[in-house]
């Protein structure tokens, strides 16, 4: 009996070991890659800043200055409230004392300054194909905004998913690290839109469904999804009868420039706040986005007013 006891200890203990060594942040490799030299750009910092889509989860709700990020909206799924955090410059309450190190870290690894694991509700399962030049101009663009007081309060989640060690066995299922690579077959226009798509506008996040574990099917990339604040349908938007089939380029630039559909409608939801972002990008990177989109596989989603 001692024997047996023993034995299931021992495998107890070897097994808690695996767990700590593989939820480690440690074991996270993006986000580790050298910063490019150069001065930052400030113009494609912007870009970045509104192609990412920073102001629609981090500006402070109920206030109309889209430019001061000091967090605080509520960000509902099936797994529990998110609460978006404050990412303005300010030095005690938010990244202001962060080094570009951190801030890459955090963009493409999901790891905090501090060694913890953030969760994918901050979608670094996209931002890990961006550029590190990018995620350079894009701090140093964050730290010409005002800096705003105040530390946002914590998550609201249920067990398990309180438990932020086991987001590390998540990341090594399924966070790969590794950057755009562009396609040589295709042109600069339709690889730009690739990267905005795929990288710092992560469309699919909101634009496909998730399975039990919060996971894109690759399959169903882009093809429709519930809304994760369970608010309606996100709608297709590759070339099929149930998407986007018959537009034209000049429809999507529209749409991500005005919001208005090739039918007269006007998008709303949390696709608005998207619009105005998109509508502050060079209108060259909407029509590649456009490009993009429009050459995606068609996929089958949900019919319908959505």
């Amino acid at each position: 009996m001692k024997r047996t006891i023993a034995i299931v200890i021992g495998f107890a203990l070897l097994a808690a070991t695996g767990f700590v060594i593989l939820t480690s942040p440690e074991m996270v490799r993006a986000g580790l890659e050298p910063i490019p030299a150069g001065q930052p750009d400030l113009a494609n910092g912007r870009t970045m800043f509104y192609a990412g889509g920073c102001a629609s989860c981090h500006a402070t709700p109920d206030q109309d200055d889209k430019t001061r990020p000091g967090g605080g909206l509520a960000l509902h799924s099936p797994f529990g409230t998110f609460y978006a955090p404050n990412i303005s410059p300010h030095p005690r309450d938010s990244i202001g004392g962060w080094t570009l190190e951190q801030f890459l870290r955090a963009m493409r690894g999901g790891v905090s300054p501090e060694g913890r694991h953030y969760y994918p509700a901050f979608p670094y399962t996209s931002y890990q194909r961006m550029a590190s030049a990018d995620v350079r101009d894009l701090f140093a663009f964050i730290r010409t905004l005002p800096a705003v007081e105040g530390r946002v309060r914590g998550h609201d989640l249920p067990f398990p998913f309180s438990i932020r060690r086991g987001l590390g066995l998540w990341k090594l299922a399924f966070l790969d690290g590794r950057m755009f690579q562009p396609d040589s077959a295709k042109s600069a226009s339709w690889n730009r839109g690739a990267y905005l798509t795929e990288g710092p506008g992560h469309c699919a996040e909101c634009h496909s469904p998730r399975n039990a574990l919060g996971v894109i099917p690759a399959e169903r990339r882009f093809s429709g999804g519930p809304n994760p604040e369970r608010k309606g349908w996100v709608p297709n938007i590759t070339p099929d009868a149930t998407g986007i089939k018959g537009w034209t380029r000049s429809d999507v630039v529209e749409v991500l420039t005005s919001g208005l559909t090739p039918f007269g409608d006007s998008v709303g939801s949390n696709m608005a706040s998207v619009v105005r972002n998109m509508a502050q990008i060079p209108e060259a990177d909407r029509a590649a986005i456009a490009e993009y989109l429009l050459s995606l596989p068609p996929q089958v989603g949900r019919k319908g007013p959505q």
